[in-house]
């Protein structure tokens, strides 16, 4: 009786592959398109380097803007031959110069982070940029406060603003301000990644 099948040796049965399921296709290229283009997605990404656009871009501008507006401030202060005798006033000088020096250190970190392609990737360097910003906008707010205070004493009450260049005075007092409004982004945007980084890690 001849036999109804073939032998297994000389024909075998077809290996049936499954396909992928259909996510898994759609996320292959997405994968590969990300590996090309970098990690920042400008395919210059160093490797190993974790890129993070958290508005790189406009933080140095900031930086340097609190920095002009509290020079400003230390040179209209300055300008004046009775500001020494006035402790708010010498308050309001170091305070403006610690947020000078303070954000143009940033500024330069920033820069060398944009320029470079390089970004913070740990909870303590976050933290110490949270603590630094924290602590010099409690300095230059307060001191705003304190200069104004004396201002509006000196013009309103003592009416003696001809002999003690009140508008220097003023103009300190509201580059002091203006100053501070600049800060207020980069502390509440610092404060928020340590907070992040922090509960990340």
């Amino acid at each position: 009786m001849p036999r109804l099948y073939s032998h297994p040796v000389v024909h075998p049965h077809p290996v049936v592959v499954a396909a992928p399921p259909a996510q898994w296709q759609a996320a292959a290229p997405a994968a590969e398109a990300a590996q090309g283009d970098g990690a920042n997605g400008d395919g210059n990404a160093p490797p190993g380097v974790i890129m993070r656009n958290r508005g790189k871009r406009c933080r140095p501008g900031m930086r340097l803007a609190q920095a002009a507006f509290a020079a400003a401030a230390v040179a209209a202060m300055a300008s004046t031959h009775g500001f020494a005798s006035v402790t708010a006033f010498r308050y309001l000088v170091v305070a403006a110069t610690v947020q000078c020096l303070w954000s143009l250190v940033v500024a330069i970190v920033d820069l060398y982070a944009l320029l470079f392609k390089r970004s913070f990737r740990n909870a303590r360097a976050f933290s110490m940029l949270a603590l630094g910003d924290w602590v010099t906008g409690v300095m230059i707010f307060s001191a705003a406060c304190g200069s104004a205070g004396i201002t509006v004493l000196l013009d309103n009450d003592l009416r003696s603003c001809l002999g003690n260049h009140c508008p220097s005075f003023m103009t300190a007092t509201a580059m002091a301000f203006l100053c501070w409004f600049v800060r207020v982004p980069s502390g509440i945007a610092s404060l928020w990644w340590a907070v992040y980084e922090i509960q990340r890690s």
